[in-house]
């Protein structure tokens, strides 16, 4: 399905309705711009976005190289606090 709306001299458009309610955007919801081949595509911030945004690492490792990182921080602070 295909909408129109107008951008707004601010720059801003308003979402149609049913796209809204289709995606799950309310008000106050945040929304993720990303420029893909000269398109614009509008994420909204729900949970159903991390899930699917989170699931790309999966199995990349990079998750546990992160927290494996911070543990190693917290660890190395812990130690000049206790003056190790």
């Amino acid at each position: 399905m295909m909408e129109k709306s107008v951008v707004t001299f601010k720059g801003q458009i308003v979402i149609p309705a049913t796209l809204r309610r289709k995606v799950g955007i309310k008000q106050g919801t945040r929304v993720f711009l990303e420029e893909k081949n000269g398109d614009i595509i509008v994420h909204p911030a729900t949970p159903e976005f991390y899930d699917r945004t989170f699931g790309i690492l999966k199995g990349s490792g990079l998750v546990r190289a992160l927290e494996e990182s911070r543990r190693k921080e917290r660890e190395h602070e812990e130690r000049k606090i206790e003056g190790r």
